[in-house]
Order: structure tokens, then sequence, then C-alpha cells
């Protein structure tokens, strides 16, 4: 079992659901990110996902958008964001996931990149713009190195839900809404549907994000998965208060896990 789906296990004892933030690595700067990533577990988060910042996060919407640019404009690359997860490794276990783009890994080398996710300890990554179809050539080097290739399914995926969850890893990353990562005030997609066709194929912990963004929300879908993923109203925090963000990333971590 990986370290992802034991997190996730350790929750369901507890009683209560996962919450996964989503912090840009390098937004305000790489040493801002790693005390980032301890005032969220000290909070009580259960798996932390870092992006990778990339020219053209086509997932993503105008907040993460500008985290990537202020992380870019800072000279961050993928080998920083390595030597600061092997950082954190000496102070913490908890489980670090990649979001990415696939043409980072392939500009990087794509056993080497997966080498190096398991000699630092990333534990799974999440790549959106490589479709089921085409996940194998990644999917075989990150078994390899032990390192999760998380799915995601959407509600279009649709007659594509079994085979998607026939072959996620980690855990299934479930989109809430149609379009890019950002708040939004309601959530207009049939949950109950999706996820029934899900929880009919799915062996391992889901967790619902894109366009979740506070407590009243989180309570009213957190019954659908086995996890939250909150990213847009986190980056929203880094922004407005840089490298003191810390404290007010713990505050809104702990309003949300209350209500998980």
């Amino acid at each position: 079992m990986s370290n992802i789906q034991t997190a996730f296990n350790m929750r369901k004892v507890e009683g209560r659901k996962a919450f996964i933030p989503f912090i840009t690595a390098g937004d305000p700067d790489i040493d801002s990110t790693e005390q980032f990533i301890y005032a969220l577990e000290k909070a009580g988060s259960t798996i932390i996902e870092i992006g990778i910042p990339f020219s053209d996060p086509v997932a993503d919407g105008s907040v993460i958008q500008r985290a990537n640019l202020r992380a870019m404009e800072k000279g961050i690359c993928i080998d920083k964001v390595f030597d600061m997860v092997d950082k954190v490794r000496k102070n913490t276990k908890i489980p670090l996931v990649f979001l990415m783009y696939a043409n980072t890994i392939y500009h990087y080398g794509m056993r080497r990149f997966f080498k190096r996710c398991n000699e630092v300890g990333v534990d799974g990554i999440i790549v959106p713009d490589v479709p089921m179809e085409e996940k194998e050539e990644f999917d075989t080097f990150a078994r390899e190195y032990e390192v999760d290739f998380i799915s995601l399914v959407a509600p279009t995926s649709k007659e594509r839900t079994e085979e998607i969850c026939r072959n996620a890893h980690g855990f299934l990353y479930c989109v809430s809404s149609l379009g890019v990562t950002g708040a939004r005030e309601t959530i207009e997609t049939d949950l109950k549907k999706m996820f029934e066709s899900i929880k009919k194929y799915c062996k391992i912990p889901t967790a619902l994000g894109f366009g979740i963004s506070n407590k009243a929300q989180a309570a009213l879908v957190k019954d659908y998965a086995d996890g939250i993923i909150i990213g847009s109203e986190i980056v929203k925090i880094i922004e407005q208060y840089g490298e003191k963000s810390a404290e007010p990333l713990m505050a809104f971590a702990r309003e949300i896990i209350e209500v998980l």
C-alpha cells in the first residue's frame, strides 16, 4: 500500500475526510514553500499537492497562473523543487504530490524524473494534460520507481470512468466542475450521479477538487469523496501575504479540516 493510501486510511480511522491543500512551488520563493508545507501539515493536512511552475498551465485558472509566473520570475525550476523536497523529507513524512505538465517531464527525461522523485521522496504526480489513453508511457516509469501516477476523472468521463478507475493509483482525483481551476460560487455538477459511477468501479480513495474554496462548500460536498482538494483559495492567501503566509494558511486549513 502506498504512503498516499495509508494517509487516507488513517483519516478514515479517525472518522474524518482527508484535506489536500495545493501550493505553487517557489511562490513567493522556494524557502517559503518549504515553510508552508510544515505549516499546512501542522494544521492537520493529510497530503500536500505541490504545483510545478509552467508557462502554459492549461488546467489552471488566473490565480494559479499568476503564481506560476511569480515563481518562474524567481528562476524556479524542477531541480530546485527536488532540492527543496529533499530538505523537507529530513523533517516530515507527509505525502507529497506534484501537479505538473507533461512537457516538464519530457524535457527533464522520463526515467531521470521518476528516479529523482523516488530518491527525494515524492509520493505521487498528477499530470492533467496526459489523457488516459497516453498515460502508460508515464505509468511504466512511475511503477518502476514506486511513484503513484494519479488519474483524473471528470463529469464528462462517463463511459471511460470504469477504465480510468481500473488503472488508477494512489487516489482518484475527481474533478467537480468543467473548465479550469478557480473558486466557484456553486458547483453545478450532479455529484451524486457522478459518484454513483465512480464508486461502482473505484477501489482506491477518492478526492474531490476544482471549485471548492470555503468551509461551507467543503461541508456540502465532503460526503461524496474520501478527501477534499483546495488550490486557488490557498494560492490567493499566498498572493496576499507572501512570505508571511504560514499563519493565515494554518488558520484557513484548520477551518476546512473542522468540517471534514
